[in-house]
């Protein structure tokens, strides 16, 4: 353990201590949980960033934030005789290595693609050996958590599914599914049925979802850089219209239009 991370435990440790910090003090497993996973979300978003950028700097600072909330958690636990950051760290390094036989031990894999059928084997084989099924029932979806966000959940679900060789066979059969949801989704509007509406924009974006996955594309990351895109490119619309002395009220849709559009040539010409 480096001394910078024993440094970090032993001021966790002291701000939870009495005489320490109220707040910190008060915190639980569950009082922490929404900021483990706003944490989670930043560090994702640096992640975005950086591979924007190239600059590293937001990323070192939120993973610090996820590794701060990480020993947090294992303050708490050491204090309720729980588990301590050491456990936790031990569960992972043998974790680690008991799912890296290739690595650790002699089994061949060859690709990144066995590499990960062999982690689910290896994972499979541990719910057999603790006597338990996969999480929270009995199909191979229930390993995949209903908490994650829509897009992820989606593509992990399509992913364990596509596993089992339910899946379209190429792209172009994605596509056909595409038009005919896009279709559907027509008569619901025409039909003006909004529950309806709901459900086949559902399909539409589960149909996406696949398409990228089967194009190799983490669809989360795709909207994520598109997200970041679309403000970049409207800030240059505010600012422009700013500098006119105008607000976004002021401006008709052909003037922003305008102004979105040479957005789009500026970050074409300058790579972004």
């Amino acid at each position: 353990m480096s001394k910078e991370f024993e440094e970090l435990v032993k001021v966790m440790a002291r701000l939870r201590a009495p005489g320490g910090c109220p707040w910190d003090r008060e915190q639980t497993y569950e009082s922490l949980g929404e900021y483990l996973l706003e944490e989670c979300y930043e560090a994702y978003d640096a992640i975005q960033e950086t591979a924007e950028t190239g600059d590293t700097q937001n990323l070192r600072e939120e993973l610090g934030d996820v590794l701060l909330q990480v020993v947090f958690h294992s303050t708490i636990a050491a204090e309720k005789g729980d588990f301590t950051i050491d456990d936790v760290a031990e569960s992972v390094r043998t974790k680690l290595i008991l799912r890296h036989p290739h690595v650790f031990k002699d089994k061949k894999l060859e690709t990144a693609d066995d590499v990960l059928d062999n982690w689910d084997e290896l994972k499979k084989d541990e719910r057999k050996m603790r006597g338990s099924g996969p999480k929270g029932g009995d199909s191979i979806l229930d390993e995949v958590p209903v908490a994650f966000p829509a897009l992820i959940e989606g593509n992990k679900i399509s992913k364990k599914a596509a596993k089992t060789g339910f899946d379209w066979e190429n792209t172009a059969q994605i596509f056909d599914k595409l038009d005919e949801e896009v279709s559907e989704l027509k008569e619901a509007i025409e039909g003006d049925s909004s529950e309806r509406q709901r459900e086949e924009i559902g399909d539409l974006l589960f149909v996406v979802v696949n398409l990228a996955r089967k194009l190799g594309i983490e669809p989360e990351d795709a909207l994520k850089k598109t997200n970041r895109k679309f403000r970049s490119r409207f800030r240059y619309v505010e600012e422009s219209l700013k500098r006119k002395g105008k607000t976004l009220e002021d401006a008709d849709l052909s003037e922003m239009d305008g102004l979105w559009e040479k957005a789009k040539s500026e970050a074409n010409i300058s790579g972004a």
